[in-house]
């Protein structure tokens, strides 16, 4: 079997160059950012304070880059976009009608209208309900 190597114990000189060279490695693969926004696609909960106590931290001026982020997270898709994104967006995306309605227009208006038969059903249904209370 090997003979156990002793370690040598280190003086404060070999110590503080082992040290230099770590913060150097360090800081050169480390990057510094001073730029931050809110990730879009995280849901954003607020919790508000308690109903009795003034927020100091309230009071001040609105940011506006956020404000709009936000405003623009929340919409709807047919406000963000002028296109569908997806393929489950197509359906319902154009809403307004391709013809105009007319009320007048026996080809595509059928009014409810009543008869001998739907007369008798609706009084049946109305004896049927205030018998049962």
């Amino acid at each position: 079997m090997a003979r156990p190597v002793e370690k040598i114990p280190k003086d404060a000189v070999q110590q503080l160059a082992i040290d230099r060279e770590n913060i150097r490695k360090v800081l050169r693969s480390q990057k510094l950012y001073m730029k931050f926004n809110i990730n879009s696609y995280t849901k954003f909960h607020c919790i508000t304070g308690k109903p009795n106590v003034r927020d100091v931290e309230a009071e001040g001026e609105e940011d506006q880059n956020l404000s709009r982020i936000l405003r623009q997270k929340f919409m709807e898709p047919r406000m963000k976009y002028t296109m569908p994104q997806t393929e489950a967006q197509e359906i319902g995306w154009i809403t307004t009608p391709l013809i105009s309605k007319d009320v007048h227009d026996r080809r595509l208006n059928f009014p409810h209208q009543s008869n001998e038969i739907t007369r008798f059903m609706a009084q049946f249904f109305h004896q049927k309900e205030s018998s049962e209370k």
